[in-house]
C-alpha cells in the first residue's frame, strides 16, 4: 500500500502516476526542482566531443616520435575514437531522457497539488489515524463478501475511497495547523496570547475528535464485514462438505458404521442452514453499519 492517498476525482491513470511517484513527491517536499535548462545536458555532449578530440590528438602524437612502429598505436587510437564517442553520447542521451521524464512527472504532480496527501506530510498522531482508516477500507474492499457482491459493492467502490480521501485531507490540514500552533506556543507567549490560544487548541482537539469518529465508523463497518467474511467462509466450507454427503453416506453404509456415523453426517444440513442464517445476519449488520458512513 503506497503512502499516498489521492483524491478519487483524479483520473485513474494520473492517480496511479501520483502513487508511483512517492519518491519524487518526497523530494519535492524537500525543495527539489528538475533542471529546466536542457542546454546543461547538451553541454555534456560537447564536453564528451572535446574529450574524444583530445584523445585523438594524444594518439597521433607518437607518429613523429616512433615513425612506422607507432602505426599500430595510431590505428588503435583511431578505432577507439568512434567507440568512445558513441559511449559518451549514449550516456548523455540517457541522462537527457531521464531529466525530461522527471520534468514531465514534476509538472504533472504540480498540476495535482492539493489533490493528494503523503503520509510523510502528517504528524505522528495523524499518521496512525490514517493507517487505521486505510486498514478498515482494505478489509472491506478485499473481502470475499464484497467481491462476490453480497455487500453493496458499487456503493463501497464510491463511498470508501471518498471517506479515505476526506480523512486524509482533514488530517493533512490538522497536522499543518497543529505544527504552526505548536511553533507559536514554543516561542513564549503573554497571558493575553494564551487566552486566545486556548480555545484555538480546543478547536484543534475537537477537529481531531471528529476525524477519529469517522475512522471508528469505518472500523465498525470493517468489523461487521469481517464477521460476515467468517460466516461466508464457514458456509462455503459446509456447502462443500454437504455436496460430498452422498459419498460419506455410501462409505459408512459399505463399512457397516451407519449407527455411529449417520447422525453426525445428517447434522451437516442443519449446520449449513444455521450458517446461512448467520451469514444473512452478518451481511445485514454490515449494511446497517454502512449507513453511518453516509453523509
Amino acid at each position: 500500500m503506497a503512502d499516498v492517498v489521492v483524491d478519487p476525482g483524479v483520473p485513474e491513470d494520473d492517480a496511479q502516476l501520483i502513487k508511483e511517484s512517492e519518491h519524487l513527491l518526497i523530494r519535492m517536499r524537500r525543495g527539489w526542482v528538475p533542471d529546466p535548462r536542457p542546454s546543461r545536458v547538451a553541454g555534456k555532449s560537447w564536453r564528451a566531443v572535446i574529450v574524444v578530440i583530445t584523445l585523438a590528438v594524444l594518439t597521433l602524437l607518437p607518429i613523429r616520435a616512433g615513425g612506422i612502429q607507432s602505426s599500430s598505436v595510431v590505428l588503435a587510437g583511431l578505432i577507439a575514437i568512434p567507440v568512445l564517442l558513441v559511449i559518451f553520447l549514449r550516456k548523455d542521451h540517457d541522462e537527457d531522457e531521464e531529466v525530461t521524464v522527471d520534468r514531465e512527472v514534476y509538472e504533472q504532480l504540480r498540476w495535482y497539488e492539493g489533490r493528494y496527501v503523503l503520509a510523510a506530510d502528517l504528524d505522528e498522531s495523524s499518521r496512525r489515524l490514517l493507517a487505521r482508516a486505510r486498514r478498515a477500507v482494505a478489509t472491506v474492499t478485499h473481502s470475499a463478501v464484497n467481491v462476490e457482491g453480497l455487500l453493496d459493492d458499487v456503493r463501497n467502490a464510491v463511498m470508501l475511497p471518498a471517506q479515505e480521501w476526506e480523512i486524509a485531507r482533514l488530517l493533512a490540514k490538522l497536522s499543518a495547523l497543529r505544527a504552526k500552533h505548536r511553533q507559536t506556543m514554543s516561542e513564549g507567549i503573554t497571558p493575553e496570547v494564551a487566552a486566545v490560544a486556548e480555545p484555538l487548541a480546543r478547536a484543534l482537539d475537537s477537529s481531531e475528535d471528529a476525524v477519529v469518529a469517522r475512522v471508528e465508523a469505518l472500523e465498525r463497518y470493517a468489523a461487521n464485514v469481517a464477521e460476515a467474511e467468517i460466516a461466508y467462509r464457514a458456509h462455503h466450507q459446509i456447502e462443500e462438505l454437504r455436496g460430498r454427503l452422498h459419498q460419506y453416506e455410501e462409505l459408512v453404509s459399505e463399512a457397516g458404521a451407519d449407527a455411529f456415523a449417520v447422525p453426525e453426517i445428517a447434522r451437516l444440513a442443519e449446520d449449513a442452514d444455521q450458517l446461512e442464517r448467520a451469514l444473512r445476519r452478518s451481511v445485514s449488520s454490515a449494511h446497517e453499519a454502512f449507513r453511518y458512513l453516509e453523509p
